[in-house]
């Protein structure tokens, strides 16, 4: 079982803000206590209560999920700078969530050597590659975002925590050239090994290079 990892941060709405912890297993899995309640769900925009009763009206919910707050965080990440290994860097993130169906804020800011790298976007995927764009030759963003082994589903996926690892389906991956023809993502999308939040890392990365599978190279 992976360890869970502390993010510390804060929680805002309009009864107040409050430090909070939010821990993590790097899959689909996020916990968090705000104001003696404990909070559950796959990604930062799906926390529930666990004891699966209505939090109380200090909170506003919509399908047991808390909305019309701020949720903040602070997180380590990897780098990797060619010919001086690999360092760590903080990534602040801040998700606003008005809107229990369609507006969601994503901002998140990468701090390293002093610097800031920031990106406002909608979701993991997008805010990460704008980031690794802006970074300065040669440093790399080193996540499972960057990994020669993670892909997303054609269909679409959420904020974070739909991208899938196929760590342990690696022959048939390095096959896949798009979402149609002789060897598309289908076809080897039931072998993936599970689902991995796009910031988090495993013994197995490897950077992603010429072999683009569905969603292409990284940054792009």
């Amino acid at each position: 079982m992976t360890a869970l990892q502390p993010w510390p941060g804060r929680y805002t709405d309009r009864h107040g803000t409050e430090e909070v912890v939010f821990e993590t297993d790097g899959r689909e899995s996020i916990r968090t206590t705000v104001r003696g309640v404990r909070f559950e769900g796959a990604t930062m925009d799906a926390l529930g209560a666990v004891s699966g009763d209505p939090p109380g009206s200090e909170f506003t919910c919509a399908d047991g999920k808390l909305f019309a707050c701020l949720l903040e965080w602070a997180q380590p990440v990897r780098v990797e700078v060619a010919g001086q290994g690999e360092q760590i860097a903080t990534l602040h993130c801040a998700l606003r969530l008005d809107d229990p169906t369609d507006h969601k804020e994503l901002t998140a800011t990468l701090r390293l050597d002093g610097h800031e790298f920031r990106s406002t976007q909608a979701d993991f995927e997008n805010a990460l590659r704008e980031l690794a764009r802006s970074l300065p030759h040669p440093v790399r963003l080193k996540s499972c975002i960057s990994c020669a082994w993670s892909d997303y589903h054609p269909c679409g996926h959420g904020i974070m925590s739909d991208l899938a690892c196929f760590r342990g389906a690696k022959d048939r991956y390095l096959l896949v050239e798009g979402k149609s023809g002789p060897h598309n993502i289908f076809d080897v999308w039931d072998h993936r090994t599970g689902f991995v939040q796009e910031t988090w890392l495993c013994e197995q990365f490897e950077h992603r290079g010429d072999h683009q599978g569905y969603r292409g190279s990284f940054p792009g």
